[in-house]
């Protein structure tokens, strides 16, 4: 590799540019990473981590630090997809843990960038990035400036961007897109004091998902996704828009109205989804850089610190002369589109508020029939058992029997266990090598 003052620097000091040099200084290389804010610092957010997610935290031993800054654990989950239809059940454990966490991002990415620089990264804040410089076709490092002071480059083996799905670094090096479709939803949320809740709650209602969970200084944060053609209409009355659909969930609008919000209501319709290629001659992409996806299914902290876990071994073994970088980043790629694939498909899915048929409400009714069942059904939703693996006809088969199945239209049937698929298969097709 080309000598550079660092071996790789990391552009955006989130959850997955944070972990990711965090990851890269342990294996003892020298790691650079800049973002243009001061951390404690908040930004929108899926909030939830759920278990896999947590699981890395564990392993890296940060999850005591999350848990003593006073992040509620979150076991058991009560989905309600309304006329009477319930299942209350808990996560399935995963790798030692059972619970998923929703911190507030003001500490979560704290946590995380105070733990990169104790493996010995140097972290800027209040670092903007205006150029990312290239020479003979590969990337060479970066230029920016701290506030108030002159532009420097800093020159590296490798470039991160981690900096979102808008990624400037992305957007330099020319990362084609792949998979790619359009916006579905718009999502609100903020936190309630007064508002307690035992565990996590999910509601599905027609062109409605909600969500609800415990996460820091004893507030509440409550979630509400709507399809992206009610936003035009909905921005005259944003709080209002958001009430009406809590009113929709039982009680729900009702304790809410009767506790406090802590904070201003935030929305966002800026919820693309598609994949990114990830890497190239002198640099990479981590996080929602490199895959973003609709907040519904709120895998997104999670899936930017599996980002940063496989891309931080391909980096290390490739800079580390164990094998060829450009090759230990194709492989990177390939393991991260196999890993996140199918839960894109299903949040794409959940993202487009299908009507509930007859035969997915049967389905339902059995799975909340069967604790064990509810458990694993909650599993999917949390990305612990892959959901691609759980929704399938053989699962159905396993459910409410063979004759139930066999009842099914076939219309029904592709629609709840293989549409999503098929029409993924189609779409590789022309994905060519992305796929």
């Amino acid at each position: 590799m080309g000598a550079g003052r660092y071996d790789v620097v990391v552009v955006g000091a989130r959850v997955a540019g944070a972990a990711t040099a965090m990851l890269l200084a342990r294996q003892g290389l020298r790691v650079l990473a800049v973002d243009r804010v001061s951390f404690p610092s908040d930004t929108i957010s899926s909030h939830q981590l759920q278990v896999p997610g947590v699981a890395l935290l564990q392993r890296w031993g940060l999850l005591g630090t999350l848990a003593a800054a006073g992040t509620p654990p979150a076991r058991r989950v009560r989905f309600d997809a309304g006329g009477g239809l319930v299942l209350d059940g808990r996560f399935p454990g995963y790798e030692g843990v059972d619970a998923l966490y929703s911190p507030r991002r003001t500490l979560l990415d704290s946590i995380l960038v105070e733990a990169a620089r104790k493996a010995g990264a140097e972290v800027r804040e209040n670092f903007r990035v205006t150029q990312v410089t290239a020479s003979g076709g590969r990337v060479t490092g970066i230029r920016g400036s701290a506030r108030g002071r002159p532009a420097v480059t800093e020159t590296a083996s490798l470039v991160i961007g981690a900096d979102g799905k808008r990624s400037l670094v992305a957007g330099a090096v020319g990362a084609c897109r792949y998979r790619e479709q359009p916006a579905r939803s718009f999502a609100s949320y903020s936190y309630w004091a007064g508002v307690p809740v035992s565990g996590g709650e999910l509601y599905q209602r027609p062109g409605r998902a909600v969500a609800v969970f415990p996460t820091n200084d004893e507030l509440t944060m409550v979630y509400a996704a709507a399809p992206m053609t009610e936003f035009g209409p909905a921005r005259a009355d944003l709080e209002g828009h958001f009430l009406r659909t809590l009113d929709l969930c039982g009680d729900l609008g009702e304790r809410v109205r009767s506790g406090t919000r802590a904070e201003r209501l935030r929305t966002t319709p800026d919820q693309p989804n598609t994949f990114r290629c990830p890497h190239g001659p002198g640099w990479a992409l981590a996080g929602d850089a490199g895959v973003v996806m609709d907040s519904v299914s709120a895998q997104g902290m999670t899936n930017a610190l599996r980002d940063a876990s496989y891309l931080s071994a391909a980096v290390a073994a490739g800079l580390g002369g164990s094998r060829p970088l450009a090759d230990a980043l194709h492989d990177h790629q390939r393991h991260r589109d196999r890993a996140i694939r199918g839960m894109y498909d299903f949040t794409l899915g959940l993202a487009a508020f299908p009507p509930a048929t007859p035969g997915q409400r049967r389905f339902l009714a059995a799975v909340a029939a069967d604790q064990q069942e509810t458990d694993r059904f909650l599993g999917a939703f949390a990305g612990i058992v892959p959901p691609e693996q759980y929704f399938t006809p053989g699962t159905a088969v396993r459910v409410i029997g063979s004759r139930a199945v066999r009842q099914l239209t076939a219309a029904t049937a592709d629609h709840l266990f293989r549409g999503p698929r098929r029409r993924d298969r189609a779409r590789r097709a022309g994905a060519g090598q992305h796929g």
